[in-house]
């Protein structure tokens, strides 16, 4: 199978649990066998008795992201260091699209990055100046400020460090849904006129 069928954009993306320590040496043998395949690195600086080292380091301990066909997945299980690719049971769940765009979007940007806890809470906001422009995720409200974006099928995100004129909210959609379910400012009065 030649590199440009393994890599297909027609396929969707999928996260692979890796044996630990693994993940460089993974992704090397996923990309010599012709798949298109995304490692997530930061720089992290490590502290010894005698030195400082600068290390690089997956942003996701234990995950590769790959691209490929979910009918033809053999090859990736058999890669020495995959352990499964995530999934519900049996069945791989891909990974969006625009997590992969954003979280690349951020590798290449060279800003500050380190892995984040996962947050199910907060304000979504979406870039609209700087390196980063147009990528969307959640706002902490710590100083300096730091943009997190999450890939929701391993309940992990990643932080950057952001300047904080380059953040606006987004409007969220609950407030609409929480006005569909509960009716309009018209309907609980029992005006009958538009609102």
């Amino acid at each position: 199978m030649s590199l440009s069928e393994n890599s297909s954009e027609n396929h969707s993306w999928f996260a692979l649990r890796i044996k630990a320590r693994l993940e460089k040496l993974v992704a090397a043998s996923l990309r010599s066998k012709g798949y298109e395949e995304f490692l997530p690195l930061y720089h992290c600086r490590r502290h010894w008795s005698d030195r400082i080292k600068t290390q690089e380091l997956p942003l996701f301990p234990g995950y590769v992201f790959c691209r490929f066909d979910v009918h033809n997945r053999l090859p990736i299980l058999l890669t020495q260091g995959v352990l499964l690719i995530v999934g519900c049971g049996r069945t791989p769940l891909p990974v969006e699209d625009s997590e992969i765009a954003a979280l690349q979007s951020i590798v290449n940007s060279r800003l500050r990055t380190e892995p984040w806890p996962y947050l199910r809470i907060g304000q979504r906001v979406r870039i609209e100046r700087g390196s980063l422009e147009g990528i969307e995720g959640i706002l902490l409200a710590t100083k300096p400020r730091r943009l997190v974006v999450s890939v929701t099928i391993l309940q992990r995100s990643v932080s950057v460090e952001i300047e904080e004129t380059w953040a606006r909210p987004i409007r969220s959609l609950s407030a609409f849904h929480n006005l569909w379910q509960t009716g309009s400012p018209a309907q609980k009065t029992g005006s009958s006129r538009p609102v």
